[in-house]
Protein backbone atom coordinates (compact mmCIF):
# COMPACT_ATOMS: atom_id res chain seq x y z
CA UNK A 1 0.00 0.00 0.00
CA UNK A 2 1.40 3.38 -1.04
CA UNK A 3 1.95 5.91 1.75
CA UNK A 4 2.84 9.59 1.90
CA UNK A 5 6.19 10.25 3.56
CA UNK A 6 7.41 13.58 4.95
CA UNK A 7 11.16 13.58 5.58
CA UNK A 8 13.18 16.39 7.17
CA UNK A 9 16.86 16.97 6.51
CA UNK A 10 16.57 15.07 3.23
CA UNK A 11 19.31 16.85 1.29
CA UNK A 12 21.97 14.33 2.38
CA UNK A 13 22.86 11.39 4.60
CA UNK A 14 20.16 9.42 6.38
CA UNK A 15 17.37 11.78 5.31
CA UNK A 16 18.23 11.36 1.64
CA UNK A 17 18.59 7.60 2.16
CA UNK A 18 15.11 7.36 3.68
CA UNK A 19 13.44 9.58 1.09
CA UNK A 20 14.99 7.72 -1.84
CA UNK A 21 14.23 4.29 -0.36
CA UNK A 22 10.59 5.28 0.21
CA UNK A 23 10.31 6.66 -3.32
CA UNK A 24 11.90 3.55 -4.83
CA UNK A 25 9.42 1.41 -2.87
CA UNK A 26 6.55 3.18 -4.65
CA UNK A 27 5.58 5.69 -1.99
CA UNK A 28 4.86 9.39 -2.38
CA UNK A 29 7.55 11.48 -0.73
CA UNK A 30 7.89 15.07 0.44
CA UNK A 31 11.62 15.62 0.93
CA UNK A 32 12.46 18.76 2.87
CA UNK A 33 15.63 20.68 3.54
CA UNK A 34 16.82 24.09 4.64
CA UNK A 35 18.82 24.69 1.44
CA UNK A 36 16.77 24.16 -1.71
CA UNK A 37 19.82 24.17 -3.97
CA UNK A 38 21.35 21.24 -2.06
CA UNK A 39 17.98 19.51 -1.90
CA UNK A 40 17.49 19.71 -5.67
CA UNK A 41 21.03 18.46 -6.24
CA UNK A 42 20.42 15.47 -3.95
CA UNK A 43 17.39 14.39 -5.99
CA UNK A 44 18.59 15.37 -9.46
CA UNK A 45 17.29 12.70 -11.84
CA UNK A 46 14.74 11.44 -9.32
CA UNK A 47 12.05 13.99 -10.14
CA UNK A 48 8.57 12.65 -10.80
CA UNK A 49 4.92 12.96 -9.82
CA UNK A 50 5.49 11.08 -6.56
CA UNK A 51 8.29 13.33 -5.28
CA UNK A 52 7.91 16.84 -3.91
CA UNK A 53 10.71 19.03 -2.60
CA UNK A 54 9.92 21.59 0.08
CA UNK A 55 11.98 24.15 1.94
CA UNK A 56 11.97 23.71 5.71
CA UNK A 57 14.27 25.02 8.38
CA UNK A 58 13.08 22.95 11.33
CA UNK A 59 14.36 25.53 13.82
CA UNK A 60 11.78 28.00 12.50
CA UNK A 61 8.43 26.99 13.97
CA UNK A 62 6.61 29.23 11.50
CA UNK A 63 7.94 27.23 8.54
CA UNK A 64 6.66 23.87 9.77
CA UNK A 65 2.94 24.39 9.22
CA UNK A 66 3.30 25.74 5.64
CA UNK A 67 5.55 22.80 4.74
CA UNK A 68 2.97 20.34 6.10
CA UNK A 69 0.25 22.24 4.23
CA UNK A 70 2.29 21.96 1.03
CA UNK A 71 2.48 18.19 1.51
CA UNK A 72 -1.29 18.00 2.04
CA UNK A 73 -1.94 20.13 -1.02
CA UNK A 74 0.22 17.84 -3.12
CA UNK A 75 -0.70 14.40 -1.78
CA UNK A 76 -3.73 14.83 0.49
CA UNK A 77 -2.38 13.20 3.65
CA UNK A 78 0.74 12.37 5.67
CA UNK A 79 1.24 8.76 6.72
CA UNK A 80 4.89 8.68 7.80
CA UNK A 81 6.83 11.57 9.32
CA UNK A 82 10.59 11.09 9.59
CA UNK A 83 12.28 13.66 11.83
CA UNK A 84 15.87 13.42 10.71
CA UNK A 85 17.18 17.00 10.41
CA UNK A 86 20.01 17.64 12.83
CA UNK A 87 23.57 18.73 13.37
CA UNK A 88 26.37 18.14 15.85
CA UNK A 89 28.11 20.50 18.25
CA UNK A 90 31.08 18.72 19.80
CA UNK A 91 33.42 19.52 22.65
CA UNK A 92 34.01 18.94 26.33
CA UNK A 93 31.08 20.23 28.36
CA UNK A 94 33.12 22.88 30.18
CA UNK A 95 34.34 24.21 26.86
CA UNK A 96 30.82 24.70 25.49
CA UNK A 97 28.97 27.94 26.12
CA UNK A 98 25.28 27.89 27.02
CA UNK A 99 24.58 29.50 23.65
CA UNK A 100 26.25 26.50 21.95
CA UNK A 101 24.05 24.05 23.84
CA UNK A 102 20.93 26.10 23.13
CA UNK A 103 21.74 26.10 19.42
CA UNK A 104 22.19 22.33 19.50
CA UNK A 105 18.83 21.89 21.23
CA UNK A 106 17.12 24.27 18.80
CA UNK A 107 17.96 22.05 15.84
CA UNK A 108 17.96 18.52 17.22
CA UNK A 109 15.18 18.81 19.79
CA UNK A 110 12.99 21.83 19.07
CA UNK A 111 13.19 21.02 15.36
CA UNK A 112 11.42 17.74 16.16
CA UNK A 113 8.96 19.56 18.42
CA UNK A 114 8.11 22.08 15.68
CA UNK A 115 7.45 19.50 12.97
CA UNK A 116 5.54 17.10 15.23
CA UNK A 117 3.33 19.96 16.42
CA UNK A 118 2.46 20.78 12.81
CA UNK A 119 1.92 17.17 11.69
CA UNK A 120 0.03 15.67 14.63
CA UNK A 121 -3.31 17.45 13.99
CA UNK A 122 -3.25 15.96 10.49
CA UNK A 123 -2.54 12.45 11.76
CA UNK A 124 -5.16 12.74 14.49
CA UNK A 125 -7.69 13.76 11.89
CA UNK A 126 -6.77 10.73 9.80
CA UNK A 127 -6.78 8.52 12.92
CA UNK A 128 -3.56 7.02 11.59
CA UNK A 129 0.09 7.84 11.15
CA UNK A 130 3.62 6.87 12.02
CA UNK A 131 6.29 9.17 13.44
CA UNK A 132 9.89 8.01 13.11
CA UNK A 133 12.34 10.09 15.13
CA UNK A 134 16.01 9.70 14.34
CA UNK A 135 17.97 9.69 17.58
CA UNK A 136 21.51 8.32 17.93
CA UNK A 137 23.64 5.91 19.88
CA UNK A 138 24.46 9.12 21.78
CA UNK A 139 20.77 9.32 22.70
CA UNK A 140 21.07 6.07 24.63
CA UNK A 141 24.64 6.29 25.94
CA UNK A 142 26.55 9.42 26.93
CA UNK A 143 29.67 9.80 24.80
CA UNK A 144 32.78 11.89 25.33
CA UNK A 145 32.67 15.29 23.58
CA UNK A 146 28.94 14.80 22.96
CA UNK A 147 27.33 16.41 26.01
CA UNK A 148 25.26 18.88 23.97
CA UNK A 149 24.51 16.39 21.20
CA UNK A 150 23.65 13.60 23.66
CA UNK A 151 21.41 15.94 25.67
CA UNK A 152 19.48 16.84 22.52
CA UNK A 153 19.03 13.21 21.49
CA UNK A 154 18.12 12.01 25.00
CA UNK A 155 15.49 14.75 24.94
CA UNK A 156 14.15 13.49 21.61
CA UNK A 157 13.82 10.00 23.08
CA UNK A 158 11.99 11.21 26.17
CA UNK A 159 9.66 13.31 24.05
CA UNK A 160 9.03 10.40 21.69
CA UNK A 161 8.14 7.93 24.44
CA UNK A 162 5.86 10.35 26.27
CA UNK A 163 4.02 11.50 23.16
CA UNK A 164 3.69 7.90 21.95
CA UNK A 165 1.57 7.08 24.99
CA UNK A 166 -0.66 10.09 24.29
CA UNK A 167 -1.29 9.50 20.59
CA UNK A 168 -1.53 5.72 20.39
CA UNK A 169 -5.34 5.86 20.95
CA UNK A 170 -5.57 7.81 17.68
CA UNK A 171 -3.86 5.07 15.69
CA UNK A 172 -0.51 6.90 15.54
CA UNK A 173 2.69 4.93 16.16
CA UNK A 174 6.13 6.22 17.17
CA UNK A 175 9.49 4.63 16.38
CA UNK A 176 12.83 5.77 17.81
CA UNK A 177 15.86 4.99 15.64
CA UNK A 178 19.29 4.91 17.29
CA UNK A 179 21.94 4.84 14.54
CA UNK A 180 25.60 4.20 15.17
CA UNK A 181 28.19 5.85 12.96
CA UNK A 182 26.93 6.25 9.40
CA UNK A 183 28.69 7.77 6.41
CA UNK A 184 27.00 11.17 6.57
CA UNK A 185 28.35 14.68 6.89
CA UNK A 186 27.35 14.89 10.57
CA UNK A 187 30.98 14.82 11.78
CA UNK A 188 32.55 16.21 8.62
CA UNK A 189 34.98 18.89 9.92
CA UNK A 190 33.42 21.39 7.52
CA UNK A 191 29.91 20.64 8.78
CA UNK A 192 30.19 19.72 12.46
CA UNK A 193 30.68 22.55 14.93
CA UNK A 194 33.28 22.41 17.66
CA UNK A 195 33.76 24.25 20.94
CA UNK A 196 35.79 27.40 20.44
CA UNK A 197 37.00 27.58 24.03
CA UNK A 198 39.87 25.39 25.25
CA UNK A 199 40.73 24.35 28.80
CA UNK A 200 44.29 23.21 29.39
CA UNK A 201 43.36 20.29 31.66
CA UNK A 202 41.56 18.62 28.74
CA UNK A 203 44.36 19.21 26.24
CA UNK A 204 46.26 16.05 27.18
CA UNK A 205 43.65 13.83 25.55
CA UNK A 206 43.93 15.65 22.24
CA UNK A 207 41.79 17.87 20.10
CA UNK A 208 38.06 17.11 19.85
CA UNK A 209 38.16 18.12 16.20
CA UNK A 210 41.02 15.74 15.41
CA UNK A 211 39.47 12.89 17.42
CA UNK A 212 36.21 12.95 15.47
CA UNK A 213 37.81 13.77 12.12
CA UNK A 214 39.47 10.35 12.29
CA UNK A 215 36.03 8.71 11.99
CA UNK A 216 34.84 10.84 9.09
CA UNK A 217 34.57 8.78 5.92
CA UNK A 218 35.34 5.49 7.68
CA UNK A 219 31.92 4.93 9.29
CA UNK A 220 30.58 1.45 8.52
CA UNK A 221 26.93 2.48 8.37
CA UNK A 222 25.35 2.92 4.93
CA UNK A 223 22.57 5.58 4.84
CA UNK A 224 20.93 3.90 1.85
CA UNK A 225 20.62 0.60 3.74
CA UNK A 226 19.24 2.40 6.78
CA UNK A 227 16.68 4.05 4.51
CA UNK A 228 15.61 0.62 3.28
CA UNK A 229 15.37 -0.66 6.86
CA UNK A 230 13.18 2.27 7.90
CA UNK A 231 10.85 1.64 4.96
CA UNK A 232 10.53 -1.97 6.14
CA UNK A 233 9.71 -0.81 9.68
CA UNK A 234 6.99 1.49 8.37
CA UNK A 235 5.43 -1.45 6.52
CA UNK A 236 5.11 -3.58 9.67
CA UNK A 237 1.66 -4.21 11.12
CA UNK A 238 3.15 -3.45 14.54
CA UNK A 239 6.11 -1.16 13.88
CA UNK A 240 9.12 -1.40 16.15
CA UNK A 241 9.12 1.14 18.95
CA UNK A 242 12.92 1.12 18.98
CA UNK A 243 15.38 0.26 16.24
CA UNK A 244 19.11 0.19 17.00
CA UNK A 245 20.77 0.68 13.62
CA UNK A 246 24.20 -0.77 13.02
CA UNK A 247 26.24 -3.47 14.71
CA UNK A 248 28.45 -0.77 16.23
CA UNK A 249 25.40 0.77 17.91
CA UNK A 250 24.36 -2.61 19.32
CA UNK A 251 27.89 -3.16 20.64
CA UNK A 252 27.77 0.13 22.56
CA UNK A 253 24.14 0.27 23.68
CA UNK A 254 23.50 -3.34 24.75
CA UNK A 255 26.21 -3.48 27.48
CA UNK A 256 25.12 -0.09 28.80
CA UNK A 257 21.48 -1.23 29.08
CA UNK A 258 22.52 -4.52 30.69
CA UNK A 259 24.69 -2.69 33.24
CA UNK A 260 21.83 -0.37 34.10
CA UNK A 261 19.43 -3.29 34.58
CA UNK A 262 21.98 -5.06 36.79
CA UNK A 263 22.36 -1.95 38.93
CA UNK A 264 18.60 -1.68 39.34
CA UNK A 265 18.20 -5.35 40.28
CA UNK A 266 21.22 -5.45 42.58
CA UNK A 267 19.87 -2.47 44.53
CA UNK A 268 16.18 -3.27 44.51
CA UNK A 269 15.94 -3.46 48.31
CA UNK A 270 17.86 -0.21 48.71
CA UNK A 271 15.57 1.46 46.20
CA UNK A 272 12.55 0.25 48.19
CA UNK A 273 13.99 1.69 51.40
CA UNK A 274 12.60 5.10 50.44
CA UNK A 275 8.99 3.86 50.38
CA UNK A 276 6.69 5.58 52.85
CA UNK A 277 3.66 4.59 54.93
CA UNK A 278 1.29 4.08 51.99
CA UNK A 279 3.63 1.56 50.41
CA UNK A 280 3.97 -0.40 53.68
CA UNK A 281 0.19 -0.64 54.07
CA UNK A 282 -0.37 -2.11 50.58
Amino acid sequence: MSKVWFVTGANSGIGAGVAKAASQAGHQVVATGRNMEKLRAAFAGDEGPNLALAQLDVTDAEQAAPAIAQALSRFGRIDVLVNNAGNSYLGNFEELANADIEEQMNTNFFGVVNVMRAALPVMRGQRSGHIINISSVAGAVGLKHCSAYSASKFAVEGLSMAVAAEIEPFGIQVTIVEPGLFRTNLIDPTNARFAENTIEDYAAEGSTRETWAAYDGTQQGDPAKLGEAIVKIAAMNRPLKLYVAGSDAVAVIAPAVEERLKTIRDNEAFSGSTDGLAARLR
